[in-house]
């Protein structure tokens, strides 16, 4: 399979200086990634441990607030004392999530950014840089970590390239664009139909996740789009993401680490000049914003819905079956909702997450341990849209229908 031969002078000759070249075949590049500088912004180590732990507690603060239309966060560690930075910038706008369809657009162009990004940051993530853009229904999410030198360039990089990639859509792009479209395109479309397929705890999270919360895109909304016409295509994909991204924008970063704030405001200079100053400025009644519904008492789901069924105590119901015809299990998830932010404050939040830690441990022994339901149990707490809190409890299980499923879980939450 090999051999050992000792090179004779001549072909050392040869190689050293060879006639011709392959131009294909050359040196790398240099990193532009890899820092140089890993000073301390800190200034003088605090040695008191009480300082450190006050100086750690300490809440990022404003250093800038341009007519509400970006907004600068930042804190310096001085802590952990290590020379790396981490920035995270949200870009709010209300036309991502305005329609199944602009959702479905933004989510194919995050693939083939993040698919075609890999090419142009393959030497930040070797030099320790990390980055990450992510479509969420208010607009996207920006993050980029990693040695405090080098990640504002990063951060130039890959913002700018979001804004080349979508002139590149417009036109049609090169083959390899294309491919990278139709693959991102066909990724999405079979993660989407699988969720339907999913565990039936997680497909009853989703549910309840359309009963609470005001304004909800349905799986088969998204579906439909990606299957139904007219097509999606790379022109109209363009269009979608350059209406989110140079329409009516807001701006809100935080930088936290190894950064002072004349670094931050270079930071925000860069998400200025790349996103806001080809923009719209949005308008505070504009700005994206999601709710949850309290859920109806039993006399309130009695006058809406008429009388429920007097042998089940609990006032909405909602039952689906599931997609698959092989799926054994059944699954329920119990709400009882709290309260929202404003009305418990953070010590109501605090005393509900105390009650979720100690609900989960009851809660398993009792369900799952003695009474055998499913090897899926859980309770916590739960945060909808809204800042909505709730005492969720959730079993999986394939012995049990979910109206015992219902009632064991009732009865326990009586016994607790």
């Amino acid at each position: 399979k090999y051999r050992d031969v000792k090179m004779t002078p001549q072909q050392i000759e040869k190689w050293s200086n060879p006639p011709t070249m392959d131009p294909e075949l050359h040196v790398p590049a240099l990193n532009e990634y890899i820092p140089t500088d890993f000073t301390l912004k800190c200034g003088t180590v605090v040695t008191n441990d009480d300082d450190d732990i006050s100086l750690e507690l300490q809440p990022p603060k404003l250093i800038l607030d341009v007519h509400h239309n970006l907004r600068m966060w930042h804190k310096m560690d001085q802590y952990w004392k290590v020379p790396k930075t981490h920035i995270r910038v949200s870009l709010l706008t209300p036309n991502v999530y305005r329609s199944p369809r602009s959702m479905t657009y933004n989510r194919i162009y995050q693939r083939v950014l993040n698919d075609d990004l890999n090419s142009f940051v393959y030497d930040a993530s070797v030099a320790g840089c990390s980055y990450r853009v992510a479509c969420i229904p208010s607009g996207f999410r920006i993050s980029v970590n990693g040695y405090s030198e080098k990640l504002p360039f990063l951060l130039e990089t890959v913002t700018s390239r979001m804004l080349s990639l979508i002139e590149e859509l417009k036109t049609g792009g090169d083959y390899g664009l294309q491919q990278k479209f139709e693959k991102a395109k066909a990724n999405l479309l079979r993660e989407t139909k699988n969720y339907k397929l999913d565990t039936p705890y997680e497909v009853a999270s989703y549910n309840s996740r359309l009963l609470m919360e005001e304004t909800v895109w349905d799986v088969d909304n998204y579906i439909d789009e990606l299957e139904g016409d007219p097509p999606l295509t790379m022109e109209e994909c363009a269009h979608v993401a350059e209406e989110c991204l140079r329409g009516r924008l807001k701006a809100e970063a935080l930088c936290i680490g190894n950064i002072d704030e004349a670094e931050a405001k270079n930071v925000a200079n860069v998400v200025d000049k790349v996103f806001l100053k080809q923009s719209r400025p949005l308008l505070d009644v504009e700005t994206p914003i999601f709710r949850s519904f309290k859920i109806p008492t039993l006399e309130e789901c009695n006058t809406i819905f008429g009388p429920t069924d007097p042998l089940r105590s609990a006032p909405l119901i909602y039952q689906e079956l599931a997609f698959s015809e092989s799926e054994e299990n059944n699954a329920v998830e119990f709400i009882l909702q709290a309260g929202c932010d404003f009305e418990l404050g953070y010590e109501g939040v605090a005393i509900l997450e105390l009650i979720a830690h100690m609900a989960y441990n009851s809660a398993f022994h009792q369900l799952r341990t003695i009474e055998q339901l499913g090897y899926i149990v859980s309770s916590f707490a739960r945060k909808a849209a809204g800042g909505s809190w709730a005492l969720s409890t959730v079993v999986q299980s394939s012995v049990a229908e979910p109206t015992k499923l219902e009632e064991r879980i009732q009865a326990w939450l009586v016994q607790f």
